[in-house]
C-alpha cells in the first residue's frame, strides 16, 4: 500500500486547470509560443512546453512524482516521435511547484542531465518570485543555448512538434 501525502493531495485538489490561467495568461502563452519558434530557428531540436495545474486523483494515489508525470506527458504528447530523436519537453506542475525537462535519446547522448536540472532550478527560482512568464522564457533561452551548442542549425528542417504551449487537465 502506498502512503499518500495528505498535504500534497489537498494542494492538488485545490489546484485545477483554472489555476494555469492565473499563472499564464493567453498573452503569456503567445509570447512563449514565439520564444519556442525563435529557439527552434537556432538549433535542430524540437521544443515542447506543457503546463498542468494538478495531477488527477489516480496519479496522486499512486504517489506519482512530478518527474514520472513529466515522462508520461513526454510520451503522451509524442515528443519522442521526431525524425532525429531530438525532442525536449519543459513540463510545469503548478500544484507541486515543480519543473522537469525530459529529452529524447538523441539529445541524452550529448547533454548531461545536470544541465537540464540547472535550467529547471533557474525556472523554479523565477516562479518563486512570481515571474512565471519570465521563468519559462529564461528556461527556453538556456535550453536554446544548450541545444545550439550540441545541435546547431545546419540546414532547414520541418517543425515536427507544435510550438503552442499545451495546457493539461
Amino acid at each position: 500500500m502506498v502512503d499518500v501525502d495528505i498535504s500534497r493531495l489537498i494542494k492538488h485538489l485545490i489546484s485545477h486547470s483554472r489555476k494555469v490561467g492565473s499563472h499564464f495568461s493567453s498573452k503569456d502563452l503567445e509570447v512563449i509560443t514565439k520564444a519556442i519558434s525563435q529557439s527552434e530557428s537556432q538549433h535542430t531540436g524540437q521544443n515542447c512546453f506543457a503546463v498542468e495545474g494538478a495531477m488527477d486523483m489516480s496519479s496522486l494515489l499512486k504517489n506519482q512524482s512530478p518527474r514520472d508525470r513529466a515522462i508520461e506527458v513526454f510520451s503522451r504528447l509524442k515528443v519522442w516521435d521526431t525524425e532525429h530523436n531530438n525532442g525536449v519537453l519543459i513540463y510545469v506542475l503548478i500544484a507541486d511547484h515543480a519543473v522537469e525537462i525530459v529529452s529524447d535519446r538523441g539529445i541524452n547522448k550529448r547533454v548531461d542531465p545536470s544541465e537540464w536540472q540547472a535550467i529547471c532550478h533557474d525556472i523554479e527560482s523565477k516562479f518563486a518570485k512570481g515571474g512565471y512568464q519570465q521563468g519559462v522564457l529564461s528556461g527556453i533561452d538556456k535550453l536554446t543555448q544548450v541545444l545550439h551548442q550540441h545541435f546547431p542549425r545546419t540546414r532547414s528542417s520541418t517543425n515536427e512538434i507544435s510550438d503552442i504551449p499545451v495546457i493539461l487537465g
